[in-house]
């Protein structure tokens, strides 16, 4: 039998809610966030640990623990993540663990993602998310990795030298923070990016490169 216009149209209607309601499209990210909340779910990692999070120099950091024996780490870096994604995700990947440090690597990728995007709108989004960790952690110790140069990306070299300033002008008012300067160390005398520090895509770093940063930040983690 042949349905009148007006109750097709309702069916169809109800037949694209439905199937929206039912397969919503997913944020940026939230198949790697789900991999970490399934993974905590088999064993929550213990309170008081060390929080590493932030974008893919952490995702690829995955022998992060071989580099700092002794200290109890959580690694919660996800690809290609620009500061909304942390904060967008804060609640999963930072607040449910009670670090008793974080360690943040993140603001690369925003600057790379648009020629709108400034220092200054980096700095606005680092700000929001120092300011939420604050308000659910209280004072909890707080270390910036500096954004790194790389020869795939030395077009945004300034960029990442204003922002990495801004940074340090910001957490200087704030207690309980420290920034870490990693930039310098993985440039040549002639101040140019040293190129046998990365992988082939000249993007992400080899264990040379995460052994700068080893020797960089083990004095300032909290034993």
């Amino acid at each position: 039998m042949k349905l009148p216009a007006k109750l097709r149209l309702l069916v169809l209607v109800s037949v694209t809610a439905f199937s929206c309601t039912t397969h919503p499209e997913q944020p940026p990210f939230w198949k790697e966030i789900e991999a970490f909340k399934m993974k905590d779910h088999q064993q929550l990692p213990p309170k008081q640990s060390i929080l590493f999070v932030g974008s893919s120099s952490f995702t690829k950091w995955t022998d992060i623990q071989n580099y700092f024996p002794g200290f109890p780490i959580i690694n919660r870096g996800f690809g290609g993540s620009s500061l909304p994604d942390v904060v967008r995700y804060a609640s999963d990947i930072i607040y449910p663990y009670m670090p008793r440090q974080i360690v943040m690597y993140c603001g690369e990728n925003d600057l790379a993602s648009s020629d709108t995007i400034t220092p200054e709108i980096v700095l606005q989004r680092f700000q929001q998310l120092f300011d939420s960790i604050r308000i659910h952690q209280n004072n909890v110790p707080f270390v910036f990795i500096s954004i790194k140069p790389s020869p795939s990306r030395w077009r945004l070299e300034p960029l990442f030298l204003k922002t990495n300033q801004l940074i340090i002008e910001f957490l200087q008012k704030k207690p309980q923070t420290i920034y870490v300067n990693v930039h310098n160390a993985m440039l040549l005398p002639d101040g140019r990016v040293n190129p046998e520090i990365f992988l082939a895509d000249s993007l992400h770093m080899n264990a040379k490169g995460y052994a700068i940063w080893q020797k960089i930040l083990l004095p300032v983690l909290i034993q």
